[in-house]
């Protein structure tokens, strides 16, 4: 679905690890079986939000118990990366510590950052690629008062690259909220949704001051390719 995720985001964090320190990654896993795999643009919202549930968890933050991986993935690349399981995998997944997600009918499961050469075996040994996602139909217009994070549509990626690359916009938005809003955000369940932006307003969102995720390059497209921007009501 989509290899290693490494994005020069705008609005991130400051801080960067101190030399020597393990590089950390977010690790997503989409559910998908064989007769009903779901539909792309509700793959993508799901890995968006959950990214969302996981930033905000109370085991995240503070003396939780996932806070310290969370700061040393935060304090450095955002990286992340989906993979995708069926059957006994998915099953496997669920049972190691981690967060779930549902959408209409997608389901992710996000884990706590690990180490990028510390997977958990039963993570590890799950495919990157070899299958894409479709939408049966065409999504219907994105609510203008609720978050949409817009996909660049001179850009071809797979669902996996791009369940990533919404993952970071919906993080940088997470980012750049004053506490009240996030609070808002998360209590009203993250509702967003993921549309391809009209080619005319492309240039106008990317220097709008809006929250956007230029790729690093390592897979899919060209390095500074700027892949999605967070519109967030209370950023406009």
């Amino acid at each position: 679905m989509s290899q290693d995720q490494d994005p020069t985001p705008v609005n991130a964090p400051p801080a960067r690890p101190a030399a020597g320190a393990p590089e950390y990654v977010l690790p997503l896993v989409v559910r998908i079986e064989r007769a009903a795999p779901p539909p792309r643009t509700d793959a993508l919202q799901t890995s968006a939000r959950a990214v969302l549930v996981m930033l905000a968890d109370e085991r995240s933050v503070g003396d939780g118990e996932w806070a310290q991986a969370m700061r040393d993935w935060q304090d450095a690349r955002i990286r992340k990366v989906v993979r995708r399981a069926r059957g006994a995998e998915w099953r496997r997944a669920e049972a190691l510590p981690g967060i779930t997600v549902t959408g209409k009918a997608a389901e992710v499961r996000v884990f706590p950052p690990v180490p990028l050469d510390g997977w958990p075996k039963d993570l590890a040994r799950l495919q990157v690629s070899g299958t894409d996602l479709d939408d049966p139909e065409a999504p219907v217009d994105a609510d203008p008062s609720a978050p949409v994070l817009w996909l660049n549509p001179d850009l071809e990626m797979s669902a996996g690259k791009a369940m990533a690359q919404t993952g970071h916009g919906a993080q940088l938005a997470w980012w750049a909220l004053p506490d009240e809003e996030r609070a808002a955000w998360r209590d009203a369940g993250f509702p967003l949704a993921v549309r391809t932006a009209d080619p005319a307003d492309w240039r106008r969102l990317t220097t709008s001051g809006l929250p956007t995720v230029r790729d690093a390059g390592f897979t899919e497209v060209a390095p500074g390719s700027c892949t999605v921007v967070a519109d967030h009501p209370a950023l406009r």
